[in-house]
């Protein structure tokens, strides 16, 4: 699943006049048929089902029953868009329970809701967005995250590097879902591709050349268990026990 579009890389400031709610250019005479919420939500809709390349004026008009110029009145193009569609399925969630236990759950929650999001819109993967244009969601989610893991103590430089740490991780493992999710569209289920290389790597596996690799337990490939989990605990511990050096060496411990 690669890179397939950029965000910010339309008209900037008229992306930020639209997220901002300075945006919607009506004209004079009876109300509007189109709304940009509805525009956006249609985009995120055909996006989820088809892929972000499935996206395009000409589409989303058909999408919506109207005609492609139409949408011109609302915003300048996909990549104006695009920017309105991030901060769409970036809403933080409202559920304050998510959120509470301490900066550990915070963090904890933060990753959650991000993996949910990439299950939800796995189009998103295909965004480069190291320059994102800041709409509301974007800051509403960031203002919320910090505020529940400030008490860490850490410097802010080092705050934003967790978010990252985070992010990348649950990435990746967005993407491994994704690409698995991809493969096994593409005809052959998981089951039938390694039953195929059966036959090869049982004479491989009984060789004595690969003897740890021979030597795995069976159910070290199974579905039962939970990387995502298994990879996030250690990930909390490890800042556990950065916060705790930080407060030993304040003489807080």
């Amino acid at each position: 699943m690669t890179t397939t579009e950029t965000s910010g890389s339309g008209d900037i400031t008229r992306s930020l006049e639209l997220l901002w709610g300075e945006g919607e250019r009506r004209a004079r005479g009876p109300k509007p048929a189109l709304t940009l919420d509805r525009i956006v939500t249609a985009a995120v809709a055909l996006a989820d089902a088809e892929g972000i390349a499935a996206v395009s004026m000409r589409r989303l008009s058909q999408e919506l029953g109207t005609g492609t110029m139409s949408l011109y009145r609302y915003l300048p193009g996909k990549a104006e868009l695009l920017d309105l569609m991030l901060n769409h399925v970036q809403a933080p969630t409202e559920d304050e329970d998510a959120f509470e236990g301490g900066w550990r759950a915070g963090v904890e929650a933060y990753a959650r809701e991000a993996l949910d999001r990439y299950h939800a819109h796995p189009w998103l993967l295909q965004v480069n967005q190291s320059r994102p244009v800041l709409g509301p969601s974007a800051v509403g989610g960031l203002e919320k995250v910090l505020s529940r893991i400030k008490p860490m103590g850490l410097r802010d430089p080092e705050l934003i590097s967790v978010l990252i740490l985070v992010e990348g991780y649950v990435t990746g493992v967005a993407r491994m879902h994704a690409q698995s999710v991809e493969a096994d569209a593409a005809g052959l289920s998981e089951e039938a591709f390694w039953e195929k290389q059966g036959p090869v790597l049982g004479r491989v596996m009984t060789s004595g050349r690969y003897p740890l690799v021979a030597g795995l337990s069976d159910d070290t490939f199974g579905s039962d268990f939970d990387h995502f989990e298994f990879g996030l605990q250690r990930i909390l511990d490890g800042l556990d026990t950065l916060v705790e050096q930080r407060e030993r060496a304040a003489g807080r411990a």
